[in-house]
């Protein structure tokens, strides 16, 4: 049996009723992610010593059914943006230094210590998550499972690739734009920006309240046990939700009959959408219907808010490196200084203009979710493209959030925001479609993903890489 290819509730399931064990499946897996390192580059490192001790320990507290959580023995991998106690988190920078003790677990890497996870290793970032795709100074390029040519999506791409690859079926990703979603999309996995504040951060980001830590997964359900984990507060950060009112996991059932569906193939118009992935989205949303739920098209109501979300995201990679020396500046992705010496230029009116752009979008999709309960959207206008390039090339578009104009928004109105695999473009690249519901509803979001995965609706293409194979 290759545990590779099992969820994590089916991990779990197993190593109940005793059929296989969490050395098992922590050793196929680190096997796994070692094999698939030279062709995709999904990790900075896998911290295998670690892994093994903390599942031989695992495997001893299943041996006395006495489990120490959701998640014990389950093997998980962690972007190089969240702290990981004992181990460096450079941040795909050249600018931080491994020295120091690293003592301290990011809030969602305590939550998956303290219920017995496995860690598997740190995963791949752009320069402290700056763009959509996934490469750095630091650690070269992330390559997409399904064509090694393409980019794998970012800023949480190494994550992507490593569970389309089977190196873990669980990873812990972060969203300032689109980070957990576009690489999902690009890589054809399940991904979840949660609410603002479900998944508590620290350090905080300095892209402020933009960001977002959530679950990269197989599947919905995988990300609803994964949620019910590391969606719990944590004193270091203030903006911190309090404890959800139920599981997520429970949230799943119910299937979305009688859901109110809001179906908008180009926000209005003002995206052009390629031919392959306006047809998938089309026939799931087509599928959802048919599942019971009231599907109409209808788009929300705002135009295009690229210019204030550049000014909060560039003023926060300009705070970031503020204090950096010339000779530090010169370590720095080109794109990264680009976008830092642009930030700089903004006074702090241009950023409480923006920040009024925000609350009217927020306010607008308030409204907008009086009405529905759903928004269901493509994730991304294109499929992969090449690797290496921070847009497409002859792009008319010269900053990532040309090409994601699905993702971004709603990291403006915080919003929970999932994608799913939805089928394949003509060169067998995945396309995603977005589920999105008001703040503070991820129940709905999980609840029709995995409608869709029960019946079979949506589920991760078939990776045919000489690294799966």
């Amino acid at each position: 049996m290759q545990l590779t290819d099992l969820t994590a509730v089916q991990l779990i399931e197993g190593y109940r009723k005793g059929e296989f064990s969490p050395v098992e499946a922590t050793e196929q897996t680190l096997e796994r992610a070692r094999r698939i390192q030279p062709e995709v580059n999904a990790f900075v490192r896998l911290t295998e010593e670690d892994a093994r001790a903390r599942a031989r320990e695992s495997a001893e507290r299943w041996r006395r059914g006495e489990p120490a959580g959701l998640l014990d023995g389950v093997p998980v991998t962690v972007k190089d943006i969240l702290l990981l106690a004992g181990h460096p988190t450079l941040r795909g920078s050249w600018t931080v230094s491994e020295s120091g003790s690293w003592a301290e677990d990011a809030p969602s890497v305590a939550r998956l210590r303290e219920h017995g996870a496995v860690f598997l290793g740190k995963t791949t970032t752009p320069e402290f998550g700056w763009k959509g795709v996934t490469d750095s100074p630091l650690s070269g390029i992330t390559r997409n499972p399904h064509d090694p040519s393409r980019t794998a999506g970012g800023s949480s791409g190494g994550s992507a690739a490593a569970v389309a690859l089977g190196a873990g079926p669980l990873s812990l990703g972060t969203d300032g734009g689109g980070s957990i979603r576009i690489p999902a999309a690009f890589c054809g996995i399940f991904g979840l920006k949660p609410t603002y504040g479900r998944v508590p951060l620290y350090p905080a980001s300095a892209f402020g309240t933009l960001s977002h830590a959530g679950p990269m997964t197989r599947d919905a359900a995988d990300a609803a046990l994964l949620l019910d984990v590391i969606g719990a507060p944590d004193a270091r950060d203030w903006s911190a939700l309090p404890p959800a009112p139920g599981s997520f996991t429970e949230a799943l059932r119910g299937g979305v009959r009688g859901l109110r569906v809001a179906y908008s193939p180009s926000l209005g118009g003002q995206v052009a959408v390629q031919p392959a992935v306006a047809a998938a989205v089309r026939r799931t949303v087509a599928s959802l219907a048919d599942l019971g739920a009231y599907v109409e098209e209808a788009d929300p109501d705002f135009s295009e808010p690229v210019e204030a979300f550049h000014t909060l995201w560039f003023s926060g990679a300009a705070r970031l490196t503020q204090r950096f020396s010339p000779r530090k500046r010169q370590l720095l992705d080109p794109g990264l200084r680009e976008i830092c010496v642009q930030g700089a230029r903004y006074s702090a009116l241009d950023y409480l203009a923006a920040v009024d752009v925000r609350m009217d979008l927020g306010r607008r999709m308030g409204r907008f979710h009086e009405t529905y309960d759903v928004l269901v959207t493509p994730t991304l206008p294109v499929t992969a493209f090449e690797a290496g390039l921070e847009v497409p090339r002859g792009s008319a578009h010269h900053r990532w959030t040309g090409w994601t104009p699905f993702t971004y928004p709603f990291n403006l109105t915080q919003q929970p925001a999932a994608t799913v695999p939805v089928g394949t473009d003509e060169d067998g690249l995945p396309v995603g479609m977005q589920l999105v519901a008001a703040r503070h509803r991820d129940d709905l979001v999980l609840r029709a993903a995995h409608a869709l995965y029960e019946a079979g609706v949506v589920a991760a293409p078939a990776v045919t890489t000489v690294a799966r194979s």
